[in-house]
């Protein structure tokens, strides 16, 4: 494909996706009955994650039979297509299960293995959240980040209490979070909605699959956010992330959770 391409009709489509699997996920939400099972590592996931993503697939596949597929559920299919969608049909399972609103449906397209659009989507309080990098829209409005002038005036979120000190450097995790004037739990991708729709400074996640991020590049940077690995790399085909609503607070919370060694 030559010249750059019209996204619109993407993002039209991403709509489409998203009413349809927000119809599939709203009834499984909040119910005593539902069956839960645990994968190989440990994490839930229930009949609601697999329906909503094959639902996704099957949609995919008839209005774009020539592109690629990764989704948490099913895996890949076509991964070295020019266009591939990134799925996670319901991101904060944990959320989920437990009846908290703070879960929702990741989608992303990839150009060329670069994320070109994301989206998140929030089917129980029907928040949609598109970005493309340049521009970001909560339900069809402009969404942008709010001004914060230091880590000491900003809201931090996390996923995990738990998960920094396993993964990266739990001591400066601690102290950043003592350093934040408000820090919560509002995690998962509903955090990174926050961060982009003007609620919340900084968004921390020190473990994550690539179905976890790709949604969240184009949606935070086209709200005017940072978004960069635990180290302030690339983050496409990182493990980690942290996102914040302007480049001297991210270049701040990249300092605070990156320490120089002691005696360097």
């Amino acid at each position: 494909m030559s010249g750059t391409p019209d996204w619109q009709p993407f993002k039209d489509f991403i709509v489409e996706l998203a009413e349809k699997s927000g119809d599939l996920i709203r009834p499984y939400f909040a119910s005593h009955d539902l069956d839960i099972e645990l994968k190989a590592d440990q994490s839930p996931v229930t009949a609601a994650d697999r329906a909503a993503e094959a639902l996704l697939r099957e949609a995919i596949g008839r209005r774009f039979p020539e592109h690629g597929i990764l989704g948490e559920e099913y895996g890949p299919d076509r991964p070295d297509a020019e266009f591939v969608w990134v799925l996670d049909p319901i991101d904060g399972t944990q959320s989920f299960v437990a009846g908290s609103p703070l879960f929702g449906t990741l989608i992303a397209l990839l150009h060329a293995g670069r994320p070109v659009l994301g989206a998140i989507h929030q089917p129980v309080l029907r928040q949609l959240c598109i970005g493309d990098g340049a521009k970001t829209t909560l339900n069809g409005r402009p969404a942008r980040v709010r001004p914060c002038a230091s880590l000491e005036a900003a809201t931090l979120l996390t996923t995990d209490l738990f998960s920094p000190a396993r993964y990266q450097d739990g001591p400066a995790f601690a102290a950043l979070s003592r350093r934040a004037a408000l820090f919560r739990t509002w995690g998962d991708c509903y955090g990174y909605l926050l961060l982009a729709t003007g609620w919340a400074d900084v968004m921390c996640d020190p473990i994550m699959n690539p179905w976890d991020i790709a949604a969240l590049i184009p949606v935070v940077r086209g709200a005017g956010g940072v978004i960069s690995d635990w180290q302030g790399g690339d983050p496409v085909g990182a493990a980690s992330i942290v996102a914040a609503g302007s480049e001297a607070l991210h270049a701040a919370a990249i300092a605070a959770l990156n320490p120089p060694a002691a005696g360097l």
